[in-house]
């Protein structure tokens, strides 16, 4: 559905270690840079991308919006969670772990970015 996703950041090598942390522990390789000093992440799936704000204000985050990234396992977003907290990233919501739903469980692990970002490491439950 997606071919892109991208997050402002005011210092992108800052956030690129961040985003080489907890991508890596997904099973993702690390970004790579580009000659405009934007990072990127690619995958069959998609783009993330990590870029200072065009406009020349400073990056903020978006009020309600959710990145998530998918996870083969509870262990993987665990390490995922862990890599992000190691590297300057911050917990917000509950603690990762299961969250029931009517249909389906999933097992999500939420973090705020070095620049604020909320993104979340998600793992369908069977």
């Amino acid at each position: 559905m997606f071919s892109h996703i991208m997050v402002g950041a005011d210092d992108v090598e800052k956030a690129k270690a961040f985003y080489d942390a907890i991508l890596g522990e997904l099973g993702h390789k690390p970004g790579v840079m580009d000659e405009k000093g934007r990072c990127f992440y690619f995958t069959k799936e998609g783009i993330f991308s990590i870029t200072k704000p065009i406009n020349g204000e400073p990056a903020c985050h978006g009020n309600g919006s959710t990145i998530g990234f998918a996870a083969e396992n509870a262990d993987a977003a665990d390490r995922w969670h862990a890599a992000g907290l190691a590297h300057g990233g911050t917990t917000c919501e509950d603690p990762p772990g299961v969250r029931e739903g009517a249909k389906l469980n999933l097992y999500l692990a939420y973090l705020r970015d070095p620049s604020g970002n909320k993104i979340c490491a998600m793992h369908r439950m069977g």
